[in-house]
């Protein structure tokens, strides 16, 4: 198959990005109950918004055989750090939806779901990843020219990151 035939999603509109305060079970995630209401935080994001980050270590495995260095897996870790608009003192009908519910040391649960339309509702069988995180201090970004005011904000990684994991009834 040549590599043209292969399908790819675009990454335009195809990522679901949301809260929820608890998941009773990481490895199940329920729509009745831990999924019900989200805060979809999808359209406060910026486009290098979402960055989600890995880093293994090595564990060096060398033998007193072998000219060569050899090495194993070691421990790893997650980060995750998001970038969103920041809309404090626009309209007063404006929600601010991505700053009020990433509450500096509030434990909730980030939900991620990728290539579906992000306006489309989870639903049972879809493939989310699941972190558990607790937002830091907000960071106001310097305004810039031509761009909109915007928040950094590191979230700490507090307990297993699941992935690929179905969203159940």
């Amino acid at each position: 198959m040549a590599a043209s035939d292969v399908p790819s999603i675009p990454a335009d509109e195809h990522v679901l990005v949301a809260l929820v305060p608890t998941i009773a079970d990481t490895s199940a995630p329920s729509l009745a109950t831990d999924l019900a209401t989200v805060t979809d935080i999808s359209c406060y994001l910026t486009p290098d918004g979402l960055s989600p980050a890995l880093t293994e270590n090595t564990v060096s495995d060398e033998r007193l055989c072998s000219a060569q260095s050899f090495e194993q897996p070691g421990s790893f870790s997650y980060a995750l750090d998001l970038i969103y608009i920041d809309n404090t003192n626009g309209e007063a009908s404006a929600p601010n939806d991505a700053k009020d519910t990433l509450v500096p040391w509030t434990a909730q649960f980030l939900i991620i779901r990728r290539g579906i339309d992000y306006k489309q509702p989870l639903a049972e069988g879809d493939l989310i990843d699941i972190w558990p995180i607790k937002p830091g201090q907000y960071s106001k970004q310097p305004p810039e020219r031509n761009s909109v005011l915007k928040i950094a904000q590191k979230q700490f990684v507090v307990g297993p990151v699941v992935q690929d994991v179905a969203v159940v009834a």
